[in-house]
């Protein structure tokens, strides 16, 4: 039977330490729900992107905003990407496509883009007041590399916030349907282009509709996971980690071990 200390010390085992983990399975009652430090306070990266493409569908059910809306590429928000984007100055992008880039690809520009089309301010009041993702927070605009994006947004104070308890309530949230658009948000998580820390450890058929978080001090992992043999689960992994090969390669044997007990 899975426990919390039992899932401490496949983690620990795993070499995925300081964590902050949660799992809950959401197709039964009776469990697995584990919550391990889940307010512990670690920079979530692009773990935000997920609340805020919630906080963007939620203005476009609202009639604030329309998804086919466009909008231009400044300079002032391009900074650096993993993946080849096509959010150059200049370029104008739909608003789907926005959030399509920020989820599969993890897309600073879009995201930057957002706090911009939101606004940070109204973006936080949605998730917080609405959903209750109250460990959640949007501050400053995202950056790929150093040296730090120009932000004269920022207060110059706070750091971006979304805690792994706080992921674990939107994912399921997103599972049961409960936010707007959450079919379209769940399908477009189940595209995820960066596959290679939780994913790795699952077997044939499991399917997982996630969202990655990489810093040069944090590398998380988290989403709806979906085994083979039916069963459903929210799975959210944070660690307080530098996000390199070594680190990265950590969860595939941490989801190996603990895929056993699912």
């Amino acid at each position: 039977m899975l426990t919390a200390d039992l899932l401490a010390q496949i983690a620990a085992r795993a070499g995925l330490e300081p964590a902050s983990l949660v799992l809950k399975r959401l197709d039964r009652p009776d469990g697995p729900d584990l919550w391990l430090d889940p307010d512990r306070y670690l920079y979530p990266a692009s773990m935000l992107k997920t609340p805020l493409a919630v906080a963007s569908y939620t203005l476009v059910a609202d009639g604030k905003l329309t998804l086919d809306r466009t909008f231009e590429v400044l300079q002032a928000n391009m900074t650096a990407n993993d993946k080849e984007s096509p959010l150059i100055p200049g370029y104008t992008s739909p608003l789907y496509e926005l959030l399509d880039l920020m989820l599969t690809r993890s897309d600073n520009v879009a995201t930057n883009m957002l706090y911009d089309i939101l606004g940070r301010e109204r973006a936080t009041q949605i998730v917080q007041e609405r959903f209750g993702l109250r460990a959640t927070a949007f501050y400053r605009k995202l950056s790929g590399s150093l040296p730090l994006i120009h932000d004269p947004g920022w207060d110059g104070m706070h750091r971006n916030s979304h805690s792994a308890g706080d992921a674990a309530r939107l994912f399921e949230l997103i599972a049961r349907g409960l936010v707007p658009y959450a079919f379209e948000l769940r399908q477009t998580l189940a595209r995820q282009e960066w596959n290679n820390k939780l994913p790795a450890g699952l077997l044939p058929g499991d399917r997982f509709a996630h969202k990655t978080g990489d810093t040069g001090e944090v590398t998380h992992d988290g989403g709806i996971l979906d085994t083979d043999q039916g069963a459903s689960y929210v799975l959210v992994v944070y660690t307080g980690l530098e996000s390199d090969d070594e680190n990265n390669a950590k969860f595939a044997p941490f989801m190996s071990s603990l895929r056993q007990f699912l």
